[in-house]
């Protein structure tokens, strides 16, 4: 346990992993059969993933609606049997969300930070997610391999669109797509970053809202096609390994990474 860490009391308001009753029909529309393999998880974010430092102890009352049901309406947008690469995976969001909700997905979750893909891997054991890899690295060190050429590439809270289309789009087959969860600065990032996205062999960015009629705000994602293959060129800063539940960085997605709206009080 970290020095000064202690767990979440017991007897608090989410020790139990249980949603609170305001969200708990959506979080049972949403997991459907799966409901108490999410409360599973639930659990363990709330405790193992707090004294860990993967969730900020401000977030463990509201993890079912800033981070599970917010990262699990996203799978709408995944055809099913789908190949994932989850890139700065932190603390399993979206990536362990995604394969609690589509058991069909197949997912590798990509984490540079041992903690967090020590917690991930245990995570996966216990959950008994047969179909999800955990791979520790950055983005660059997946490319080639054969985790690869993915249906879909996710990422959450991780960075500005341009440098995450230059981490994530290598990692897709052409015709694949990246799905970033973005939140209030979405429109600004697609409207800044558009022609770098295009010489990284990207589509022009699109703002879908997942999750509509179940959640409000809906998650905000902007989805990049990638429709072709460009040669990787050196990248600048190396990715921050996804730290979108940790206090004061946007947690819930809210947030498009270093400099991309890390202020905003908007979920999705």
């Amino acid at each position: 346990m970290p020095s000064g860490a202690s767990a979440p009391s017991a007897d608090g308001p989410a020790a139990d992993g249980l949603p609170p009753a305001d969200i708990a029909e959506v979080a049972r529309r949403v997991f459907g059969e799966r409901f108490d393999l999410a409360v599973a998880f639930a659990r363990l974010l709330v405790t193992d993933g707090v004294v860990r430092g993967l969730i900020g102890p401000r977030e463990a009352p509201r993890i079912w609606e800033r981070h599970l049901v917010n990262c699990a309406v996203v799978s709408e947008m995944i055809p099913i049997g789908a190949s994932v690469v989850d890139v700065g995976s932190g603390a399993g969001l979206p990536g362990i969300v995604l394969a609690v909700a589509r058991p069909d997905l197949r997912i590798t979750l990509v984490e540079p930070l041992a903690r967090r893909t020590a917690f991930l891997t245990e995570a996966v054991a216990e959950l008994g997610l047969s179909t999800v890899e955990v791979v520790r690295g950055r983005a660059d060190d997946v490319v080639g391999s054969a985790a690869a050429n993915a249906d879909v590439v996710t990422a959450r809270a991780v960075a500005p669109l341009d440098r995450l289309a230059g981490w994530c789009l290598p990692l897709a087959g052409v015709g694949g797509r990246l799905l970033a969860l973005k939140g209030a600065s979405a429109e600004d990032e697609i409207a800044e970053h558009w022609a770098v996205v295009a010489e990284l062999g990207g589509g022009e960015p699109v703002l879908r809202l997942c999750g509509m009629g179940l959640i409000d705000p809906p998650t905000t994602v902007v989805e990049i096609v990638k429709e072709r293959a460009v040669k990787p060129v050196p990248s600048g800063p190396k990715p921050p390994s996804g730290r979108a539940a940790d206090t004061g960085r946007g947690a819930g997605g809210r947030s498009g990474g270093r400099g991309s709206g890390r202020g905003s009080t908007r979920r999705g």
